[in-house]
């Protein structure tokens, strides 16, 4: 086994991963990234995110990145509809480019942080089989091809099922009562012209019955949907997602009664792919161990109803290279820090998150998501 020492090692070339290492390039310290996806091209990188001001945003301004972020904006992609499930229309907002929080596709924000980087810090198909404390805060890292790294300081940024979590927590994701059945709708102004005028140009929520349709007009036209499925853990094992008229059915018997605009949006879909949401528990923490840290989701994956998964990565990431270099030559002093701001704000948004599910998905669904979304912004 071929061994190799790296200073500063991030595993997981994800969102949180890659603004750690801009950040730290921005203030002159190398960092190496680990990867097990074989190439940035190895797979899609799904829906629309909005990018916030209190967070995302500060972790783009961090990583000399924010104008060029603009550039890649969904102009109108804030506008955001309500329905119910026959199809009335509760809320209707228009983008009148004032908000604060601009939608982005996901692929093109990860191509922006991959470009921003120096030549080679990102080693690819490396899968992480095993990590371990070697004393005086060092690790090693071991990966599936053979290989090996030790490194000074470990820094987890591999989601949610992350392999370097147990160095320092023996918490996992639990399942959260939701899952997801996302599907998709090409070309929708030409080829669902239905379906397109019911999403409208952004975000889009209908609620009935503890099931949900979201989704999102993206910024090739295309529209991306997430049927959300109040069911045990076990229910998407009982349905073959490679038989598309099958599964479609399947899920669609959950929406019996529903408007047929809202069940076209599953039933003419393109592509069907099942997810379930899990979730670390609201306030996961841990006591500081040498050498080793985490971020986004590998820290506090959470379910996706707070919108602030992608946000809270970037800006752990931006906030962890910020303290490691505002301390140099002390990394125990910069962890410390990092994590002391790190605990609380997620354990809102995670909070915030739980809330929101419960909310959306239980009893009155959705009149309780019509309150929330006009009672004023000290409710959101």
């Amino acid at each position: 086994m071929s061994t190799s020492h790296v200073p500063i090692a991030i595993i997981g070339a994800g969102l949180g991963g890659l603004t750690a290492a801009r950040v730290l390039h921005v203030n002159g310290i190398e960092s190496t990234i680990f990867e097990r996806e074989a190439s940035a091209a190895a797979r899609t990188q799904g829906g629309m995110l909005d990018i916030h001001e209190n967070n995302g945003q500060k972790a783009l301004h961090a990583a000399g990145l924010h104008d060029d972020f603009l550039e890649i904006v969904h102009e109108g992609g804030q506008a955001m509809r309500l329905l119910g499930a026959d199809g009335t229309v509760h809320l209707a907002e228009e983008d009148d480019g004032t908000g604060g929080r601009p939608e982005v596709d996901r692929g093109d924000l990860r191509d922006l942080l991959l470009g921003s980087l120096p030549h080679g810090t990102i080693h690819w198909g490396r899968k992480v089989t095993g990590a371990r404390a070697l004393g005086d805060g060092r690790h090693e890292v071991t990966f599936a091809d053979g290989s090996a790294i030790t490194t000074d300081l470990l820094i987890g940024a591999d989601g949610a099922w992350s392999r370097i979590r147990p160095l320092v927590s023996d918490a996992t994701p639990v399942y959260t009562g939701i899952s997801f059945v996302e599907t998709d709708l090409f070309d929708a102004d030409t080829r669902h012209p239905r379906s397109a005028a019911v999403i409208g140009g952004g975000f889009f929520i209908a609620l009935g019955g503890k099931h949900g349709v979201l989704a999102h007009r993206e910024s090739d036209g295309s529209l991306h949907v997430y049927t959300a499925l109040k069911v045990d853990e076990g229910w998407l094992d009982t349905v073959d997602f490679t038989d598309h008229a099958a599964a479609k059915a399947a899920v669609l018997a959950h929406f019996e009664g529903w408007a047929e605009d809202l069940r076209a949006l599953v039933a003419d879909a393109e592509t069907i792919t099942p997810r379930r949401i899990h979730a670390l528990p609201v306030g996961h923490r841990w006591d500081r161990v040498p050498g080793v840290t985490l971020l986004g989701d590998a820290a506090h994956v959470m379910s996706p109803f707070a919108g602030e998964g992608a946000n809270l990565a970037m800006f752990d990431g931006a906030e962890l290279a910020l303290a490691i270099a505002a301390r140099p030559g002390d990394t125990e002093a910069a962890l410390a820090a990092y994590e002391e701001a790190l605990f609380p704000r997620s354990e809102a948004s995670a909070a915030g998150s739980a809330a929101n599910l419960d909310t959306m998905f239980g009893e009155k669904g959705l009149e309780r998501t019509v309150e929330f979304f006009t009672s004023g912004p000290e409710a959101q």
